[in-house]
């Protein structure tokens, strides 16, 4: 594929800070590991066969009188009088964990209890595996913070587009209600509407989303208000070629440069923000997996130490891979350490 030699530049620079290099890998391979969390974590078998008839529980619930049971209920995986009707007349393919984040391990002698050869990490006070609640509460983290910084990302390019490039009343106006509408308190407001509205993922979304698109445009701001005064931008006007063309081929991609430095440091402050919210309670509906519940979880149980301090690792070590992913492309983005690099 063909690309420009300052992007090539750029790949070059980004590739030489080994430290964000090796973070980017690292943060992808556990983001697309976690991706397919029923695969790897689930009380479910990915693919079962009985009587020579295929059957995947994983996407289709089956009642118990599909294996031969006397319920009309879907079929309990993880009961002994299942298992042996499926195995008197085919098998079972189980993840490598058989256990999904809400599962309950009822043969556990006390909840919390401490990591074991059955439990990898342990237990909650709830009885529910963590590994099993890790894996998929990373990847809710991940995917929360992903979509969030996406759409936040457009909204505070397209806002401070207009804001930078315009200028004037239009400037002065967004200006003042940003400022009035970043004075709102979020924290309240969410603990209001948490009194009558019952919280879930893409509800905590649109809250969250109506507050992170300022972050981003401040910068955006500037950038456009710089680069309108460009001299090939003012000629660009003088001969007449639309505003829109302007903004998209002269103006917008000096903006995306700052914006996409800042995307690992928004990832990070929106899992932050995420994790903060489930620690308080006012985060995820109460079960849903992840960090600030597990967090919650080992200040409520100190007598169960792993807990916090798989939920505080966990935590550290994907923040810490946002960082250095941030560092990395702050780098090869900065034309100074480019220059320098060739110099060299």
């Amino acid at each position: 594929m063909f690309t420009s030699p300052l992007t090539q530049r750029r790949l070059r620079q980004f590739c030489a800070n080994r430290r964000g290099f090796w973070a980017l890998w690292i943060f992808l391979c556990l983001f697309f590991l976690t991706l397919p969390a029923e695969f790897l974590a689930n009380d479910k078998p990915i693919l079962l066969s009985y009587q020579h008839k295929l059957y995947f529980p994983i996407f289709k619930a089956y009642p118990e009188t599909s294996f031969g049971g006397e319920l009309e209920t879907e079929a309990d995986y993880q009961d002994s009088y299942v298992k042996e009707k499926i195995s008197a007349q085919g098998w079972m393919l189980m993840p490598p964990l058989p256990y999904n984040y809400k599962t309950i391990d009822y043969s556990a002698s006390r909840s919390p209890s401490p990591p074991s050869k059955q439990h990898w990490l342990g237990v909650d006070d709830q009885g529910r595996d963590v590994l099993a609640r890790l894996i998929y509460g990373f990847r809710i983290s991940v995917l929360f913070a992903l979509i969030l910084t996406s759409v936040s990302t457009i909204i505070g390019i397209f806002a401070g587009a207009i804001q930078g490039y315009f200028g004037g009343n239009i400037d002065l106006l967004f200006q003042r209600f940003i400022e009035i509408w970043s004075g709102l308190p979020m924290l309240y407001l969410l603990i209001l509407l948490s009194s009558f509205i019952e919280p879930s993922f893409f509800w905590l979304l649109g809250i969250m989303l109506l507050f992170s698109w300022m972050d981003l445009v401040h910068i955006v701001r500037a950038e456009f208000l710089r680069a309108r005064n460009f001299d090939y931008v003012r000629a660009a006007r003088a001969l007449g070629v639309p505003e829109f063309t302007i903004l998209r081929r002269h103006v917008l991609p000096n903006a995306l440069v700052a914006s996409v430095t800042m995307l690992p440091f928004l990832l990070n402050g929106a899992i932050t923000t995420l994790t903060s919210l489930d620690f308080l309670g006012f985060g995820l509906p109460v079960g849903s997996p992840s960090l600030g519940e597990l967090l919650a979880q080992g200040k409520a149980n100190p007598q169960a130490p792993w807990l916090g301090i798989t939920g505080f690792f966990t935590l550290a070590v994907l923040l810490a891979l946002l960082i250095f992913i941030g560092e990395a492309v702050r780098d090869a983005l900065d034309p100074r350490k480019i220059f320098a690099a060739e110099q060299r």
